[in-house]
């Protein structure tokens, strides 16, 4: 089942779901999918059921709401504050030339002449797919901001004034809420763009939580339930009539060094993100980026990820906002 948010005429949240390849229908008295996620949560009860019991309405045409601009993300929490955008990195094997290479650079390397993400890499590779009952090594981690960054799909990824770069990444996103006793649950899997500065990153690696201060965009549509073993989809950059960047994007765990369950314990361990009623968007890394194939983003490319099983492509154009005089007033 796939499950999102659009704009209603009256500025109303509109909740539509539909079968992979069919058409939607509104969620009747559903307020929000924050709203029905929380009642399946602390009712002790699967959202399909919640949904179920609520009842359907009229047919909603998703592809005219897209290109009406009235895209919601797929969720939303009441105050955004209370929605964290995180992610974590070096989790993807690649492509099997890009997995080999690595392999080999790990395996025959010295450790000691290992970068800090090579070594990353190996740990992954080594103990990110743990056995039952036990606990897999800790990712790469990162914070990316609140529901304030959230962009919707559809609108504008506005990099700031003062970014060297503004780049996509394609990725996985898990999509939880947390119960009223503190329990974390997962409502499913998103598309998302893991909006980056790599260049910044690029000069030092210190740099990285500077370079993922950046919107994040994620939708249109959530896939409620577990994720495919493989993940096959495209990424692709617009700029105008052009397709100036394309390439096959997978993800799922036939694809990582980690297991989804190892990088979400390595998240929600920790108590901050056990917060009742908060909402987390957890991106779960990429191997597909232009920024490493020579592309150099402008204003007005598009952004597209598309994979069929997660319903519509996410788009978004890229924006660079306009620059700001900052200073800190003494009271």
């Amino acid at each position: 089942m796939l499950i999102s948010q659009i704009k209603g005429a009256n500025g109303e949240i509109v909740v539509a779901v539909r079968e992979q390849g069919g058409a939607a229908r509104s969620v009747n008295n559903a307020g929000s999918v924050y709203q029905l996620a929380m009642e399946a949560a602390d009712g002790g009860k699967s959202l399909a059921a919640v949904i179920e019991a609520h009842g359907f309405g009229d047919a909603v045409d998703l592809e005219k709401a897209y290109a009406e601009g009235r895209f919601l993300p797929p969720i939303t929490h009441p105050d955004a504050a209370h929605l964290h955008l995180t992610g974590t990195g070096l989790t993807h094997l690649g492509s099997a030339a890009t997995r080999d290479s690595m392999h080999k650079k790990t395996t025959e390397a010295a450790e000691e002449t290992l970068t800090d993400s090579m070594k990353m890499f190996k740990m992954g590779l080594e103990n990110g797919k743990p056995k039952a009952g036990e606990k897999g090594v800790q990712p790469e981690w990162f914070y990316k901001g609140n529901g304030y960054g959230a962009a919707a799909p559809g609108a504008p990824l506005v990099s700031p004034s003062f970014a060297l770069d503004g780049g996509e990444e394609p990725e996985m996103a898990g999509i939880y809420v947390i119960a009223t006793d503190g329990t974390p649950f997962r409502i499913g899997f998103a598309l998302s763009n893991e909006f980056s500065d790599h260049v910044t990153e690029r000069i030092n690696y210190l740099f990285l939580a500077h370079s993922k201060l950046r919107p994040a965009a994620y939708g249109p549509e959530i896939r409620i339930g577990a994720a495919p073993e493989d993940i096959r989809g495209t990424s692709r950059i617009k700029r105008g009539d052009k397709v100036i960047f394309e390439k096959p994007f997978l993800s799922g765990e036939a694809n990582m060094s980690h297991t989804f369950a190892n990088l979400e314990y390595h998240h929600f361990k920790y108590g901050l993100f056990r917060v009742p009623g908060d909402v987390h968007v957890h991106m779960f890394g990429t191997a597909t980026l232009s920024f490493a194939d020579g592309i150099k983003t402008e204003e007005g490319d598009l952004f597209e990820i598309e994979v069929a099983e997660f319903g519509l492509p996410l788009r978004n154009p890229l924006k660079v906002a306009a620059e700001e005089e900052i200073s800190v007033k003494q009271l």
